[in-house]
């Protein structure tokens, strides 16, 4: 969270120590450096606040979160405890494992990025250009090239030279799809083991013409003892993790 907060700072142009002196602190500067805009303290609050709000879409969008909470969800639901692990608590593991698996590429843009632009050695746009490839480089890492080629096409852009040319309005909606269906693949894997345990009880309900008891009750604490037999959280948080690529440093 330390290096989190800093780097919104950047992502919204946030303001440098100079707003304590009532002076502009955010110069922007045109591409043939001839002009310079600066923005007053008010539109920099403006645009910290509205980078706050965009904050969930950021989290969803441009992290492990998405994938790890669509598995989390069809895992409870091939289990059969309807509300338990309850949504907070689902919510709250993603986020954990999140952080967890992009932290080499926050680190890196923090000492490569947030940690000059605090010190006064970067200005904005710059820190914001060199945050911006970093975590580009986890997006690629972390899609599928089909996905990526097809959103190019449809964007009628590329073919790209190396990732750091892709912009973010292709990246981003082809990362998402890409986790959709790793997801979903992964989700049908762990669902498979449940849905014969569910086949095997409701056959022998069945065959005993036990036609009232529901096979769902019945299997459940066997599906449970499964789980916790092969400590199924700590393989799924496992593969959950290994499953992603870090992006940084190959």
């Amino acid at each position: 969270m330390r290096r989190l907060v800093p780097l919104l700072v950047i992502l919204g142009l946030g303001a440098t120590p100079a707003l304590s002196q009532g002076l502009p602190a955010l110069e922007i500067t045109a591409p043939g450096g001839d002009t310079q805009t600066q923005y007053s303290l008010s539109l920099q609050i403006l645009a910290l606040m509205t980078a706050l709000t965009v904050l969930p879409s950021i989290v969803l969008g441009m992290s492990a979160f998405t994938r790890i909470i669509i598995v989390l969800s069809i895992l409870r639901q091939a289990l059969g405890t309807q509300q338990t692990p309850p949504n907070q608590v689902l919510i709250a593991i993603a986020l954990f494992l999140s952080f967890f698996i992009m932290q080499p590429v926050l680190t890196e843009v923090y000492d490569s990025s947030i940690a000059p632009y605090l010190d006064g050695q970067l200005a904005p746009m710059e820190a914001f250009d060199k945050a911006r490839t970093l975590i580009s480089g986890f997006l690629v890492e972390n899609t599928r090239k089909n996905d990526l080629m097809m959103f190019a096409d449809l964007a009628g852009d590329g073919p790209y030279e190396n990732e750091a040319d892709v912009p973010l309005s292709v990246m981003l909606p082809a990362f998402i799809t890409s986790e959709l269906k790793t997801a979903f693949q992964i989700g049908f894997l762990l669902f498979l083991p449940f849905l014969v345990i569910d086949m095997v009880i409701a056959s022998i309900l069945m065959a005993l013409g036990m036609m009232m008891l529901s096979p769902m009750l019945v299997s459940l604490p066997f599906k449970l003892l499964l789980f916790v037999l092969v400590d199924g959280w700590a393989l799924t948080m496992g593969s959950l993790v290994n499953s992603f690529a870090s992006g940084v440093g190959g």
